[in-house]
């Protein structure tokens, strides 16, 4: 039997600069580390850095560009009847891309806890998701007849609800230091999510009360109960004729 002796492969440069960034930044610090030690750490120029990363918080994020591409490719291809179902499965690609490195994602979870800057950071990159799914749902209601002039706030809604909810979950285990089952806490969390908003169709979303005044009736048996609530200052001929819509004298 003969030795195999070709060289191992070498990982991708993106990679090896991540590492090096995120391993000073436990050692020094984020505030304390620049771009030149971190180039010196993985053995390359600075043009290789930014050619790979705009900047250093870039590197702490190293594998969202992958995951928000998996995402888009992910619910173009998808064909399911339940468009807010498809949006939760692809919640979850962002779940498995933690999930594949537990110990990475529980120290760069608490490293942007203590940098404003990177927190400010994370939530730009969570708004991208965002908007991906809103997109998604956004272009599945397109053109439905049933789906009503709100169709597009329904799903920046939704899409919302989709991030809030996985980030919960993914949040309570990484607050947990990677512990139990990540995907059953964010799975108990969609489930709320699609719970609410599963399957019906997109509905027309009544239009708000007037800003000034607003009646809202009230009945038990033979009573009825009017409640009137109005803005100091509403003229009273706006206040009357919000009464009388309700009692339907108008």
């Amino acid at each position: 039997m003969t030795e195999d002796r070709r060289p191992a492969k070498k990982p991708p440069m993106r990679d090896v600069l991540a590492e090096a960034a995120f391993a000073l930044f436990l050692e020094r610090g984020f505030e304390r580390t620049t771009v030149d030690d971190i180039v010196a750490r993985a053995g390359v120029g600075r043009r290789s850095f930014f050619r790979y990363f705009p900047s250093k918080e870039d590197a702490v994020f190293p594998d969202h560009e992958r995951c928000l591409a998996d995402m888009t490719a992910f619910l173009a291809d998808a064909d399911g009847a339940d468009p807010v179902a498809t949006v939760c499965d692809g919640a979850r690609l962002v779940l498995r891309m933690y999930a594949e490195k537990p110990e990475f994602s529980v120290q760069r979870y608490r490293l942007t806890r203590e940098v404003p800057g990177l927190r400010t950071y994370e939530l730009s990159v969570v708004r991208r998701y965002e908007r991906t799914l809103a997109g998604y749902l956004e272009r599945r209601w397109a053109g439905d007849p049933d789906a009503g002039p709100d169709a597009a706030l329904r799903a920046e809604v939704i899409a919302a609800s989709v991030v809030a909810a996985h980030n919960n979950g993914l949040r309570s285990w990484l607050r947990s230091g990677g512990e139990g089952d990540a995907g059953a806490e964010v799975d108990r969390a969609l489930e709320l999510v699609r719970a609410v908003w599963g399957g019906a169709a997109p509905r027309t979303v009544a239009p708000a009360p007037d800003p000034e005044s607003a009646a809202v009736t009230s009945s038990a048996g033979d009573d009825e109960v009017i409640v009137m609530v109005a803005r100091k200052g509403a003229p009273m001929w706006r206040v009357v004729q919000h009464i009388e819509s309700a009692l339907g004298t108008a």
